[in-house]
């Protein structure tokens, strides 16, 4: 029994020994990580926008005169040439006197002026369309099947969309110039002293310019007004553009065709859309955190069917592609730290240990960065490494 008792003691010294050892053993340390991995990559300019009309038209009072009451609500439709936005009755004696009469005649002068440069206008944008077109015509024809010069087709498309859209702008002027033009006219009519309407009781109408929906009304009551004075605000909601104000730093990477994604705006599906202008001019505005910054208004119409629910100056998010890849090797940038000057991260190796490593980068987002140098596909990699993640330290992987 004596051997027993002592094979019992030894056997016990040695547990205690081997717990002592292994509760001084280095523990290895839980880590979250990734693969490094080839995939496209996009960076982008993410701001938030609004959309607005392209062509809004304030309805103003051709004379002075007495405002009848505006029946017309923001919403309402309105059908070009016919429907009645506000009438206004004559004064005593503001209608008639010869100085009203002379500014009516100045107003026809310039209304007729107006309507000739917007007819020239109108004629060059559906000269510069027909030559785009034309453009786009021969593009077609050369291509045939040549896919050397899909660049110049897209090209030639790009243009021919924006001249057609500036045509159709031309064409919109010319309308406006030309009922200025018919609206001068008959104010000047009714002021004239050999009126045959004279001793008359007569009102002038002012029908709506343009097809579209009422945005606003700005004199809704009753009312004496001084000539000029603003009416209404019309347009179509469904001559939608897109309104972003961007950094000048991050403007100078947008370019005219550039992809926009749509997002938040209140629907379920991410919109499409397309720059078309990059402002030359900055202006200055005050960021929420009181810091003074230029930014640079960038404007983009959809691609996208417009939304029925949108209307003038609503909300989205948008992101605007500058630069992207389709076989990228990428790394996640919460992966990346800095060391001295340099891009830097920690990688796993087969016996799960931490190991620094200087990278270069090239282009990045929020999310991902592209490497140059220094990592390859199917690298492990460490994401958020805290302090105790040191050169050499035993690592255990969490499981995804």
């Amino acid at each position: 029994m004596a051997w027993f008792r002592r094979i019992v003691t030894w056997m016990f010294v040695a547990a205690i020994v081997a717990a002592i050892v292994y509760s001084f053993r280095p523990q290895p340390l839980e880590v979250d990580w990734s693969t490094v991995s080839n995939g496209p990559l996009e960076v982008t300019v993410n701001e938030d926008g609004r959309t607005r009309i392209r062509e809004k038209y304030i309805v103003s009072a051709p004379l002075a005169g007495q405002l009848q009451r505006v029946v017309l609500k923001p919403g309402d439709p309105v059908v070009a040439g016919s429907t009645l936005l506000a009438t206004i009755l004559p004064t005593n004696p503001g209608l008639l006197d010869p100085r009203s009469l002379s500014s009516a005649e100045a107003r026809v002068k310039s209304a007729g002026a107006g309507t000739r440069r917007a007819e020239a206008n109108a004629a060059v944008a559906r000269a510069a369309m027909d030559s785009a077109k034309s453009i786009l015509e021969r593009q077609l024809r050369l291509r045939r099947g040549d896919a050397t010069i899909d660049q110049a087709v897209e090209d030639a498309q790009m243009l021919a969309r924006m001249r057609t859209e500036e045509s159709r702008s031309a064409e919109f002027g010319r309308e406006i110039a030309k009922f200025e033009l018919e609206l001068a006219q008959a104010a000047l009519i009714r002021t004239k002293p050999g009126d045959e309407s004279a001793g008359q009781e007569w009102h002038l109408d002012v029908v709506a310019p343009i097809q579209g929906k009422i945005l606003r009304v700005f004199q809704e009551s009753a009312a004496v007004l001084p000539a000029g004075a603003a009416l209404m605000e019309i347009g179509d909601p469904a001559d939608i553009e897109l309104e972003v104000d961007v950094l000048s730093t991050d403007a100078v990477k947008v370019t005219a065709g550039a992809k926009m994604s749509i997002e938040h705006w209140g629907g379920d599906t991410v919109l499409e859309g397309r720059v078309r202008l990059v402002e030359p001019g900055a202006f200055t505005k005050v960021s929420a955190l009181g810091v003074e910054e230029q930014r640079v208004n960038v404007i983009g119409d959809l691609v996208s069917p417009v939304p029925s629910q949108f209307g003038d100056r609503f909300r989205f998010e948008t992101r605007i592609v500058t630069w992207r890849g389709e076989d990228v090797l990428k790394v996640p940038m919460s992966a990346l730290f800095r060391h001295d000057q340099d891009w830097a991260v920690f990688i796993v190796d087969a016996a799960l240990t931490a190991h620094r490593r200087v990278i270069k980068i090239g282009h990045r987002n929020a999310d991902e960065a592209e490497v140059l140098e220094g990592l390859a596909a199917q690298d492990r990699v460490i994401i958020f490494p805290s302090d105790r993640v040191v050169e050499g330290v035993l690592l255990q992987l969490k499981a995804k």
